[in-house]
C-alpha cells in the first residue's frame, strides 16, 4: 500500500510542473524559472526527509519459489542480466519519450502551451496506470506483464512517431503515460516478485545503477537521434524500437525454480 501511495503521488510531477514550469518560463528568464522549481522542491522535500524517514525497517519477505542464497550467485545469472538489459532498454526509452515529447509536438505543430499541457496529461496518465498495476498483477503471471508491458511501452513510443493529428498525438501520449506508470511498478517489483526481497538493497542497487544511467542519458540521446535521423518523430521510430528489443529480451528474466545458469567469472 506504501508503494502504490507513493507512486500515485509521484505520478502526478509532471502534471504539476509541466504546465507550472511553462508558466514560469513566460514571466521570467530559464535561471529564475530553474531557482524557483529548485525552491517548490526543497521546502516540500527536505522537511518530508527529515520527518518521514524515521520507521523500521520490515523484515524481508522470501517468496516460496524463490532463491535467497548467495546475492552473488544470482547477481551473475543470466535472467539477472538479461533484468538489467531489458529494463534499461524500456527505462531509456521512456525517458526520452518523455523528455523529447515537447520538441515532437512542437515539431508537429503544437504550441509550447499545448505541448507542456500534453506532456502534463501524460503525467496522469501514469497515476491511471499505477491504480491498474494491481488488477494486472493478480491476473497475470511475472513473465506475462513484463514482456507486454515493454512491448506495449515500445508500440506507444512507435506510434507517436507515426500519428500526425493534433487529437491522435494527445491520446497516445496521454495512453503512453498510462504504459509508463505500469512500468514504473514492474521495475519497482523486479527483485522481489523473482527473487524475494533477502537482497533487495543489493540486488535492486546492481539493477538500478545501469538503468539510471541510461536514463540520464537519455534526453540527450533522444536529442541526438532527432539529429542523426532528421526529425523527432524518425527519433521515436528508433526508441520505440529499442524497447522492443527490451520487451523481447524480458521473457529470459524468469530465473529456474532450483537452479540458475551463471556467467564465470575470472579473477
Amino acid at each position: 500500500k506504501a508503494l502504490m501511495i507513493l507512486t500515485l503521488a509521484a505520478g502526478l510531477a509532471s502534471t504539476v510542473f509541466a504546465p507550472l514550469s511553462v508558466a514560469l518560463a513566460d514571466r521570467f528568464d530559464w535561471r529564475t524559472t530553474y531557482l524557483v522549481l529548485a525552491a517548490i522542491l526543497a521546502v516540500i522535500t527536505i522537511p518530508g526527509h527529515i520527518w518521514g524517514l524515521r520507521g523500521g525497517w520490515p523484515d524481508p519477505i522470501r517468496l516460496p519459489h524463490a532463491q535467497p542464497g548467495d546475492y552473488h550467485r544470482t547477481s551473475r545469472s543470466l535472467p539477472f542480466l538479461a533484468l538489467i538489459v531489458a529494463l534499461a532498454a524500456a527505462a531509456f526509452a521512456a525517458s526520452a519519450g518523455v523528455f523529447n515529447l515537447v520538441p515532437l509536438l512542437i515539431e508537429r505543430g503544437f504550441s509550447p502551451s499545448l505541448a507542456a499541457l500534453t506532456l502534463g496529461l501524460g503525467g496522469a496518465g501514469q497515476v491511471i496506470g499505477r491504480i491498474f498495476y494491481l488488477p494486472l498483477a493478480a491476473k497475470t503471471s511475472v513473465r506475462v506483464r513484463t514482456v507486454s508491458v515493454i512491448a506495449v511501452a515500445g508500440l506507444s513510443t512507435v506510434w507517436l512517431g507515426l500519428a500526425s493529428s493534433t487529437a491522435a498525438l494527445i491520446g497516445i501520449a496521454v495512453g503512453a503515460g498510462l504504459v509508463r506508470g505500469i512500468f514504473t511498478l514492474i521495475q519497482a517489483t523486479a527483485i522481489t516478485d523473482r527473487w524475494g526481497g533477502e537482497h533487495y538493497g543489493r540486488l535492486n542497487g546492481l539493477m538500478s545503477a545501469p538503468i539510471v544511467i541510461v536514463m540520464a542519458l537519455a534526453p540527450w540521446a533522444g536529442t541526438v537521434l532527432s539529429t542523426w535521423t532528421g526529425s523527432y518523430a524518425h527519433a521515436y521510430l528508433v526508441l520505440g524500437a529499442i524497447a522492443l528489443v527490451g520487451a523481447v529480451i524480458s521473457a529470459a528474466t524468469i530465473p529456474a525454480l532450483r537452479t540458475t545458469t551463471t556467467i564465470p567469472i575470472t579473477s
